[in-house]
């Protein structure tokens, strides 16, 4: 089982910067596509970014392209979102997930392990 557990949300104001961290634990995840989705209120759960086992492969969402970076950190079985020019309309729980494959998938049915999520709030 991989426990994974986010980190590094809260309030900040629209043009500044938030970063995220999730942990995993249990196992490593290194041979695992990570994913960060977000859900804001009375929304689905949207898919933001995806990073390959090693790293070497990004995906993002359109709507985050240019202003977030997804990185992982194999040694510390960590991964990472870097929210740069926040708009209010970033904000949202964002979960950090893990994909037992090997592509970078964009559907929240094809990862197997899921954190708790972590407020992010930016204000205008």
């Amino acid at each position: 089982q991989v426990q994974l557990v986010e980190s590094g949300g809260g309030l900040v104001q629209a043009g500044g910067s938030l970063g995220l961290s999730c942990a995993a634990s249990g196992r490593t995840v290194s041979s695992y596509v990570m994913g960060w989705f977000r859900q804001a209120p009375g929304k689905e759960r949207d898919f933001v970014a995806a990073i390959s086992a090693r790293g070497g492969t990004t995906y993002y969402a359109d709507s985050v392209k240019g202003r977030f970076t997804v990185s992982r950190d194999i040694a510390k079985n960590t991964v990472y979102l870097q929210m740069n020019s926040l708009k209010p309309e970033d904000t949202a729980v964002y979960y950090c997930a893990a994909d037992r494959s090997t592509f970078l998938h964009t559907t929240q049915g094809r990862y197997d392990y899921w954190g708790q999520g972590t407020q992010v709030t930016v204000s205008s």
